[in-house]
């Protein structure tokens, strides 16, 4: 898809629209749906390639189709002002115009919804559940008068389209049933996910607070946000240990990048600057990586 761009943009096409799905983000849609279909297969299902490739490339579009959104739902709104001191916005910086981006956006739900039909084929009414409302979150997250992305209920947001419903959808599309350990899995996975929201709240609560945003760092000030992301980025590993007693030994291998979750803790607290939180963000998505192909591996091998 071309570029639209606004006057004085020089960017390539590809760029653009590169920077605009954030593909940073773009694991923690991926990460989930290995995973699911890891633990249906270490549980004894054949493994569904064709389904499990459908499965991924619908993840994938509805999350790009998200960050689209945000991206030009923010702009409209005035959040992305010229004090965001997070990763740049193309609608904002003028690479791009609204009217391409949320034509972008509306692609790659349009997309994934085509894609979700036959998953829904294999999968029955779960599946059509669970895509209807991933795609109205997805449109939720930045659109109406009270988007979730303003609100205290963004991590909850990321846990359960990220995680919960995430790994257990694939499982199911696998196995044809849920088991407790794809919802323990899915928790796993999906709340390192909320802890990368998290830390992009809390690098941007200052801003947040004078534009009326009320995300949970922002209600939670600076001290209750940093024992949050404690939680969050420790919880997994209790789960992990769950998991391994309750089904699946092979998860424990998850455990390795222990060290490197009880690294990142204390770093919330000691960097102050956008640009460091920034990369406390990297760190905390790439700790929700490795967490979850470890998982994965553990599991199926």
């Amino acid at each position: 898809m071309a570029a639209e761009r606004a006057p004085g943009a020089q960017m390539s096409a590809w760029l653009v629209w590169w920077t605009a799905i954030r593909p940073r983000t773009l694991s923690m849609a991926a990460t989930p749906v290995v995973l699911g279909s890891a633990l249906a297969w270490a549980e004894g299902a054949a493994p569904l390639w064709s389904v499990f490739v459908a499965t991924l490339m619908c993840a994938l579009l509805i999350q790009m189709g998200t960050n689209l959104h945000n991206d030009v739902a923010d702009f409209e709104r005035g959040a992305d002002r010229p004090d965001r001191i997070g990763p740049l916005r193309v609608t904002a910086a003028g690479w791009a115009t609204p009217r391409s981006v949320h034509r972008a956006a509306k692609l790659c739900f349009g997309l994934a919804l085509l894609l979700g039909l036959g998953l829904v084929w294999q999968g029955g009414w779960p599946i059509l559940a669970i895509g209807v409302t991933s795609l109205i979150a997805g449109w939720a997250y930045s659109g109406g008068k009270h988007p979730i992305s303003h609100s205290a209920l963004g991590e909850v947001f990321v846990l359960v389209f990220f995680g919960l419903l995430a790994v257990a959808g694939s499982h199911w599309l696998q196995s044809d049933e849920f088991s407790l350990a794809a919802w323990l899995g899915g928790a796993v996975v999906g709340l390192p996910a909320a802890a990368v929201l998290l830390v992009n709240n809390y690098r941007d609560r200052d801003a947040d607070l004078r534009h009326g945003r009320q995300t949970l760092a922002a209600r939670l000030g600076d001290a209750g946000a940093r024992r949050a992301y404690a939680v969050m980025v420790l919880l997994p590993f209790a789960l992990v240990l769950a998991l391994a007693w309750v089904a699946e030994p092979g998860a424990l291998l998850a455990l390795v990048v222990l060290p490197l979750a009880a690294k990142l803790i204390p770093q919330l607290h000691r960097q102050a600057s956008g640009a460091q939180l920034n990369l406390l963000l990297g760190a905390t998505a790439k700790l929700g990586l490795l967490l979850g192909l470890l998982l994965a591996i553990g599991v199926f091998l």
